[in-house]
């Protein structure tokens, strides 16, 4: 069963059971893969991949960390609240998030790979990881990470 069917069934249930913050989130989610659906139909492709069904959900999530940032410095911690809440629910659909450490471990083995030592090196470093990453890190933490290791 492909994501969105999974989001509309999820869309069914959240109507049934009248959970309204269940029902808005996975509706921005099925929004944002109609929208992705729509915009690579010119280049022939019919369904989304899963590589780009990942990319909607890690953009859906970024703008709930980015809002839930942005609540917390205005004191308005009732919405940072929703935005958490509703963070919660998309990150059911994406795959299980790395810990610190998992993360640390790669950012290495990929510094070690292009040979990357100071923090001029920090951009193929990052390239490298975002795509190795992606989905499983939140960018946030990687570059941190990154800059951790190359003393940035």
């Amino acid at each position: 069963m492909s994501l969105k069917d999974t989001i509309t069934e999820g869309i069914q249930g959240a109507m049934k059971a009248q959970d309204k913050v269940r029902l808005e989130t996975l509706r921005s989610i099925k929004k944002g893969l109609l929208e992705k659906e729509v915009s690579v139909r010119p280049s022939g492709q019919t369904e989304l991949t899963e590589e780009q069904e990942l990319d909607v959900l890690s953009q859906v999530a970024k703008q709930r960390r980015d809002s839930i940032e942005q609540y917390q410095k205005a004191h308005r911690d009732d919405l940072a609240q929703q935005e958490a809440q509703e963070l919660a629910i998309v990150e059911e659909f994406l795959p299980q998030q790395l810990s610190d450490a998992e993360v640390a471990a790669v950012i290495e083995q990929i510094i070690a790979q292009v040979g990357a030592s100071s923090a001029k090196d920090m951009g193929k470093v990052m390239g490298a990881a975002m795509q190795q990453l992606k989905g499983k890190a939140d960018g946030k933490k990687v570059q941190a990470s990154v800059k951790a290791k190359l003393g940035g």
